[in-house]
């Protein structure tokens, strides 16, 4: 992966909807070209899919919580990825270091939403427990960073 291409993946990040001539002029090559190299970066699973952001409060999610997962000492981390994923409520996961083996983010309609998903949570077999901590508000979220970016 070249500048090139680096510079196609910021420009879809920021707009996936932007044609092949948009991003052509942006990059300075031509559409032909560009639909070329966008193709090779999806064969190569660089380019993994394209969606929608929606504004979760306009579908009814006014709330979300972070999850800390500690899983008890006969856990199966796969098995319990499963089931992770088997919860609508749940947005993201991240198998992650330290106390907790997952942190999930939920989204939920209210405060019964918001029990009734960590009652759920820790239903999963291997579930030791969670810890909660509510989102007040989101400064930012699913930011686009440069695909040229190589550390913080």
């Amino acid at each position: 992966m070249d500048a090139v291409d680096r510079a196609i993946l910021d420009a879809l990040r920021a707009n996936a909807r932007a044609t092949f001539a948009e991003l052509a002029r942006e990059v300075g090559l031509s559409a032909p070209a560009v639909h070329e190299r966008v193709n090779k970066l999806e064969a190569q699973n660089i380019i993994t899919g394209y969606h929608a952001a929606v504004a979760p409060e306009s579908l009814g999610y006014s709330m979300s919580a972070l999850v800390g997962i500690f899983l008890s000492d006969t856990a199966d981390e796969d098995h319990v990825a499963d089931q992770l994923a088997a919860l609508p409520a749940v947005e993201d996961c991240w198998f992650v270091a330290g106390e907790e083996s997952f942190v999930v983010k939920i989204r939920v309609p209210d405060i019964s939403g918001l029990e009734h998903g960590i009652r759920a949570l820790s239903k999963i077999d291997g579930v030791a427990r969670t810890r909660s901590t509510v989102v007040l508000s989101t400064r930012f979220e699913g930011r686009v960073q440069s695909a040229g970016r190589q550390h913080a």
